[in-house]
């Protein structure tokens, strides 16, 4: 009887003991299924979202397959390698012993594929797991194995990168190896002012370095560099050289650093560069010189009021004038009557613009400059109008912008010259067929309109 109420006993506790076994089933079941969607262990993708053709929308997944490597699934599970697109409709899973994600094709009864509703469960990131199968520890390790493979991805990529691209120290080693170290703007001219003043240079080299002295001077803090190395003093004296090729390549450095660079015009006119300019214009020299001699001085001159007055003081309008007498000297008209256009304009824009209390000193320094007086008493009126009988048409627009400035100067003296009168003919007769051609090609504003334009005003004025 005792061992009857014992069997008793035993047989309810295996009941009580099965019953709560089923009880923690379910629950981890359920509460397996709540946390799934944060593993997304099995995914499908795929898409029965369909248009009214029936087509599926393309979406960002299907952008650009050109730069994917796709990957061709079968009915068994293969690894998914980084970087490789799975086809839509395809079973995908994670191998929670390996921590890679494999793929295969989608199982089908009677030939058709997965139903509606667990398409959308699966777009919906919803997995299937057996709770029965997997422990959370197992979990954990499948994570944090899936994060290793990810830094080892990430360092690869890295590392790839790197072969790529080479540090910049590297580079500077490589370079120093080859006898090529990276010189900045400053060391360069250094050394070509050296090798420029060395008495044991050759022509040719001391050439070659203002050639490429040339170049760097062009930049204003590369002029004031060069003017603090004491180069453009030695660029200066260059200017006496008895080789007229050396005169050349010095007053085309000259000129470089000269533009539109107040500091370095102040230190050029005090270290006697001027003169030396003035001189090697009115002197027998090679055109080429003369050019370059030209330029420097136009450089020098251009918003520079003390310059320009120390340019008439010294005669400088006179040294342009002879230029017209010169032979082989033609070229340079055009360059002399732009100077002087630009030289009186700059003056009237400056008096005729609003200015405050800090440009009345500039102002007053240009009052001293008497440009247009000394140009209408060495009767440069004729000579720049002479230039109109040349044929080029831009020489000729030149010309006639320095005519009508002049214009309230030389009227008198224009009225009286017959041969302009019958050059202003001509060239209205000329620009009249010119411009009418224009416009029947549909160039209503063109430029020998405006040619015409200037011709005829000149015409008017001097009626």
């Amino acid at each position: 009887m005792a061992m009857s109420h014992w069997a008793s006993l035993l047989s309810t506790a295996a009941k009580v003991n099965l019953l709560v076994l089923v009880v923690s089933v379910v629950f981890s079941q359920s509460s397996l299924s709540n946390r799934a969607p944060e593993f997304a262990l099995t995914k499908i993708e795929e898409s029965d979202i369909k248009d009214d053709s029936g087509k599926e929308p393309i979406t960002e997944d299907d952008a650009d397959p050109e730069d994917l490597e796709v990957f061709y699934p079968t009915h068994q599970w293969q690894t998914i390698r980084p970087g490789q697109a799975v086809p839509a409709g395809s079973h995908v899973r994670l191998n929670l012993q390996t921590g890679d994600r494999e793929a295969k094709l989608p199982d089908s009864e009677n030939g058709r594929s997965d139903t509606r509703e667990e398409r959308r469960r699966k777009r919906l990131g919803k997995v299937d797991v057996d709770s029965n199968s997997f422990t959370a520890q197992e979990l954990k390790k499948a994570l944090a194995k899936m994060k290793e493979n990810e830094k080892a991805e990430r360092k690869a990529h890295e590392e790839e990168v790197r072969k790529k691209f080479r540090p910049i120290e590297q580079l500077k080693e490589e370079f120093e190896k080859l006898n090529m170290k990276m010189e900045t703007d400053y060391e360069i001219m250094v050394k070509l002012i050296s090798k420029f003043n060395s008495s044991a240079s050759t022509l040719d080299e001391k050439v070659a370095a203002l050639y490429d002295l040339e170049y760097y001077v062009h930049q204003v803090d590369n002029a004031k560099d060069f003017l603090s190395m004491g180069g453009l003093q030695l660029v200066i004296n260059g200017l006496n050289s008895t080789e007229a090729t050396l005169k050349e390549h010095a007053a085309f450095v000259l000129g470089a650093a000269l533009s539109s660079n107040p500091k370095v015009q102040i230190e050029a006119i005090e270290g006697g560069a001027l003169q030396k300019l003035l001189v090697i214009l009115a002197t027998e020299q090679p055109l080429a010189v003369k050019k370059k001699a030209l330029f420097a001085l136009s450089s020098m001159l251009r918003h520079f009021p003390y310059a320009q007055q120390q340019f008439l003081k010294l005669g400088g309008l006179q040294v342009l004038r002879s230029l017209f007498r010169q032979k082989g000297m033609e070229t340079l008209h055009v360059r002399v009557v732009t100077l002087l256009y630009d030289l009186i304009v700059e003056k009237m824009l400056l008096e005729d613009s609003q200015h405050g209390d800090q440009m009345e000193e500039k102002i007053q320094q240009y009052r001293q400059v008497k440009l247009v007086p000394a140009v209408v008493e060495q009767d440069w009126c004729v000579v720049v109008s002479n230039l109109l009988a040349m044929p080029e048409h831009d020489t000729r627009e030149k010309v006639l912008k320095m005519v009508s400035v002049l214009m309230a100067f030389c009227k008198e003296r224009y009225r009286g010259d017959q041969a302009l009168s019958t050059t202003l003919g001509l060239l209205r007769s000329e620009y009249e067929e010119l411009a009418a051609e224009e416009q029947r090609e549909g160039d209503k504003e063109g430029y020998f309109k405006e040619l015409l334009g200037s011709v005829n005003t000149i015409i008017q004025e001097l009626r």
